[in-house]
């Protein structure tokens, strides 16, 4: 056994998880590729100005439907589709109703994973129990507490693809660092990318901690917005950082400022 086999070992014993770190570079190379992009349509905010609330572009026509795992406490976002005519089928194992509930909602008492099995489906069966036939653009909007990579990995190309906007909260996002989670990551990052330019980037304030090597710095948790290529004529690198709509997700906790290394 190697004397680094041996302090890692020891480390373990510890409940320490000691690994080989990720190049800085290498983290960088995969930032430069998430930098937010002008896509030629305006963001507006939907749902509340706190927690809950995203910026996406204004290209909403045409949108009967939205997906949205991860309920909690709050469905404003759903609520302010309302009222645009979009439905939402919302979806979350933790809580037995949303918090609010109109005629436009569907929910399932279901957590989304990347199989079908007691308490958790794929986000292709649910598609499929509602609109198997469907093929018109929709919404993701996603927040399920880390869950979001195994989603989307899990998730075909084809409805990928379906969707015009993707809101996502991402989660452990510092763990770029450590080469098999960076690893995870990158195929993540790469499967949307195909198909999205990101339009927005936001830090969410409840989670103040980055974790900073090299001069490259990782918040733990990022709010990104993803627009599919097929609306975009044409992308520019986002300059301005944060938004004339950005809002604190807890006023209450100091702001947090998305790293430089994340603008061009």
């Amino acid at each position: 056994m190697t004397a680094i086999t041996k302090m890692r070992s020891g480390a373990l014993a510890l409940g320490i998880h000691a690994t080989q770190r990720t190049a800085p570079r290498d983290v960088l190379e995969l930032i430069k590729k998430l930098r937010p992009q002008d896509c030629g349509v305006d963001l507006i905010r939907v749902g509340g100005k706190g927690d809950g609330g995203y910026l996406i572009p204004d290209d909403l026509g045409g949108i009967e439907y939205c997906f949205s795992p991860g309920v909690s406490t709050v469905s404003d976002f759903e609520d302010q589709l309302a009222e645009r005519h979009i439905k939402s089928f919302l979806a979350d194992y933790s809580v037995d109703m949303p918090p609010i509930m109109r005629p436009e909602f569907t929910f399932d008492k279901k957590f989304l994973g990347s199989s079908n099995r007691e308490h958790f489906m794929t986000l292709d069966t649910w598609k499929r129990r509602y609109l198997k036939d469907y093929s018109g653009d929709l919404i993701l909007q996603m927040d399920i507490e880390g869950c979001e990579y195994e989603v989307i990995l899990a998730t075909p190309d084809c409805l990928l693809d379906q969707f015009r906007i993707i809101a996502l909260e991402l989660h452990d996002l510092d763990r770029m660092f450590d080469p098999f989670s960076f690893r995870i990551l990158s195929a993540f990052f790469e499967k949307l990318l195909a198909f999205f330019h990101v339009a927005h980037i936001h830090c969410n304030n409840g989670c103040a901690h980055v974790v900073g090597v090299g001069g490259v710095e990782v918040p733990k948790m990022l709010e990104i917005t993803f627009y599919n290529k097929r609306r975009v004529k044409s992308a520019k690198p986002q300059l301005v950082s944060p938004h004339k709509l950005d809002a604190d997700n807890f006023p209450d906790l100091p702001p947090m400022a998305l790293p430089q290394c994340w603008l061009s």
